[in-house]
Order: C-alpha cells, then structure tokens, then sequence
C-alpha cells in the first residue's frame, strides 16, 4: 500500500504571531513511481525557493497573466519551500512555511503548495505534482481565527457540485490515497482546555495537540477538519 503524508502544523505565540508549514512525505509515493515522475538520470534535489525572490525575478511574464492567476501567485509573497528529492533512496519530502502577524491572514496551505508546484512545473517544464488535480478545486475556503483564548479552523464548501467533481478524481486515485494521512499540528502558548475533535492526542505540557485522518476522507469531507479550541485563562 502506497500512500502520502500531508502535515500542517501552526505555532501560535502570545501575541497572535506565529509559524506555519505544511509538509508533504511522499517517499511511499516515490517508491511506486519515482523512475516515472523524475526520470532515471535525474539528479538528487535540495533545494530551497524563496517565492518573493522568485516572484520578482518573474514579475514581467507575471504581469501578462490574468488578475486572478497573478493574485494567486502573490499569495505565495510570504512563503519559502525546502524540498528534498532523492529517486536512488526514494525520499520525496516537501515543506512549505511562513511567519505570519496574525491568525486570520492564513491560508489553505494544501492550495498554496499545490500553487507552488505549478509555478514550479511552469519554470521548468516539468510535471512534479502529482497532486494537482486534487488541489486546484475552489470548491472550499479555509479560514483561521484566533480571538482571546478561542482558536478556531472552519472549511466552508462553497460549491457542492464541484465537491462532487471532486470526488470522481479521488475514485481515480484510489490506491494511491488509500493510506495517504492529513495531520493537523497545533501549538499554543497556553494550556488547553478542549478540543473539539475527539481523536486529538495532547503533548505532555497540555499547550498543543495533533490528530490525523485519512486524506480520502479528508478530501471527500474537508469539514471533518472543522476544530475549535479553548485554551486556558
């Protein structure tokens, strides 16, 4: 059984500020493919991209763009990605992170990488993400919020129709996601008082928690990520 691991984690300070990243391992996923994905000469990769260089060293190919495709471009402004490919030991692991000032401005981090991947592909003419039709939906939005001691991580499905399209492209993917996870990793600078998922496991300080799920379900029920948490006083 092949499969991936998407982790999302957040590190909230005092003051709101915080860190946020979003790692793919699709080492499992190399191992079905690798050969086919990066071809056999090619080289070990890692590397890291610092999309606001990235972006100005494109800013006029970018400029002729449509405005939608050029804002979802900058969304990436903020964000640096490391990633590591090795096809001889099968190790594909890609991390996308940030600082941010507060909560509210974060993002969908599986569509930003998704947005990253494809600027990549553009650059150099090839196809890396095998995720692609997976992530290009607009069928939901993310948002955070995080107000006194109340954090909170709400997917909206704004298009149920194509939720559903969405859906039909999971069934072709079947066995590649069958075991693939999603974990969120959340961490406070307070002590928890409750977590709306029940499957959340605490650290042993009590100030952050993780849980997992299957990615299908995930993707086929994005609101099952839906959590609330109260922290202490």
């Amino acid at each position: 059984m092949y499969s991936c691991q998407f982790t999302e984690t957040i590190h909230i300070n005092e003051n709101g500020s915080g860190k946020m990243s979003f790692l793919l391992d699709g080492s499992q996923l190399m191992e079905m493919g690798g050969d086919d994905m990066m071809g056999e000469e090619e080289k070990v990769v890692d590397s890291t991209v610092v999309f606001k260089t990235f972006l100005e060293e494109k800013k006029d190919s970018i400029a002729t763009l449509p405005k939608a495709e050029q804002e979802r471009l900058k969304a990436l402004e903020n964000f640096k990605m490391h990633m590591v490919v090795d096809p001889k030991t099968k190790k594909m692991v890609v991390d996308m992170y940030s600082d941010f000032d507060n909560v509210e401005g974060l993002q969908d981090m599986f569509k930003l990488m998704n947005n990253a991947n494809d600027l990549k592909d553009a650059d150099d003419g090839k196809k890396s993400n095998p995720f692609e039709v997976l992530g290009s939906s607009e069928a939901t939005k993310v948002e955070y919020s995080y107000n006194k001691n109340v954090f909170k991580r709400k997917v909206t499905v704004l298009d149920r129709e194509q939720l559903n399209t969405l859906k039909d492209s999971i069934a072709d993917a079947e066995m590649m996601l069958a075991a693939s996870t999603y974990e969120l990793n959340y961490h406070f600078p307070k002590r928890i008082k409750s977590v709306s998922l029940d499957a959340a496991k605490f650290s042993e300080d009590h100030k952050s928690f993780s849980v997992e799920v299957s990615f299908k379900e995930y993707m086929i029920n994005p609101e099952s990520l839906n959590v609330e948490v109260i922290l202490e006083d």
